[in-house]
């Protein structure tokens, strides 16, 4: 590996991401910093950032980067980031790395809740013995609000347990409903997962409207983004036993520990960890190591978000 020169050109959160690269390239020099202690010192040079995974104060280093000309993001969702940018910078986003790690919590907060996990934990730590039977996933109707990369792979591991997926998207395509379906959807739904970032059309999607036409006993999860549930009309339909809920994401985030929403018996609580399993840092680090190719060599970067 070459030596990091003061002025790095790039700025990435693993040094092992060289490893993938046979070292940095010689026209990029490379600094590292993982979001926590201190940055390199001169960042004045930097003109490729990658912003280390799950570090919201890490964006406050944009505003000493003078000759800034690209962005990666390792995550999917990037709302909160754009208005941060400034013009002209290339952002790219971490759409395709966390959709199996997403998937797959996905599918356990579901399990979890169908077959009462929660109280079978409680149970234990109490050391009682006093067996009762669930519900079962096999034969449910879940509705997938937000089709893509992600919510094809919660799709596909929910296939095989025997479920029927209503695909529903912004904008309606041969075998996917559009979000303007859903008060015909709902009422069907024994499952809702909502995949979905959060914009001004998403914001607020299952108010309490929505949520009221679910039909008794069903499961809201959300493993995209907190704001686009409404959460004092999921407060009023989960804490009265109707509905139950199995959450990544919340809003407000973090739930403060004084919330109702914590103690709501049917509500299981994860904090915005979904996305962050074993499985995420290899795919990030093959990106990074490809964007960092890619723009040595002057070639189109890969995942670019459109930010008119």
């Amino acid at each position: 590996m070459t030596q990091t020169p003061r002025a790095p050109r790039a700025l990435v959160p693993w040094a092992h991401v060289a490893d993938l690269m046979d070292g940095w390239p010689d026209e990029l020099p490379v600094a590292v910093y993982d979001g926590t202690g201190e940055p390199p010192p001169d960042l004045s040079a930097v003109r490729f950032y990658v912003l280390p995974y799950a570090k919201p104060d890490a964006t406050a280093l944009l505003a000493r980067m003078p000759a800034l000309e690209a962005v990666q993001s390792l995550s999917a969702g990037v709302d909160k980031l754009l208005p941060q940018l400034p013009p002209g910078v290339v952002l790219c986003n971490g759409r395709g790395l966390h959709d199996a790690s997403v998937a797959e919590h996905a599918l356990s907060l579901i399990l979890a809740v169908l077959r009462d996990i929660p109280h079978w934990v409680r149970r234990q730590d109490d050391h009682r013995w006093a067996p009762h039977f669930t519900r079962s996933l096999a034969g449910s109707r879940a509705l997938l609000i937000g089709y893509g990369s992600i919510g094809a792979a919660v799709e596909a591991r929910l296939l095989p347990f025997e479920v029927e997926v209503v695909r529903v998207a912004r904008r309606a395509r041969p075998g996917v409903h559009g979000i303007d379906e859903l008060p015909g959807l709902l009422p069907d739904a024994d499952i809702v997962i909502l995949t979905l970032p959060q914009t001004a059309t998403t914001t607020g999607l299952l108010g309490a409207e929505q949520l009221a036409a679910l039909p008794d006993g069903a499961l809201v999860v959300n493993v995209g983004r907190g704001g686009t549930i409404d959460t004092a009309a999921l407060l009023d339909q989960t804490a009265s036993g109707r509905l139950y809920a199995a959450l990544d994401v919340v809003d407000p985030e973090p739930l403060p520990a004084d919330h109702p929403l914590w103690r709501v018996p049917g509500v299981l609580i994860t904090p915005h960890v979904a996305g962050g399993s074993a499985t995420f840092y290899p795919r990030a680090e093959r990106l990074i190591a490809e964007q960092l190719r890619r723009f040595a060599d002057g070639r189109p970067l890969l995942n670019v978000v459109d930010r008119a």
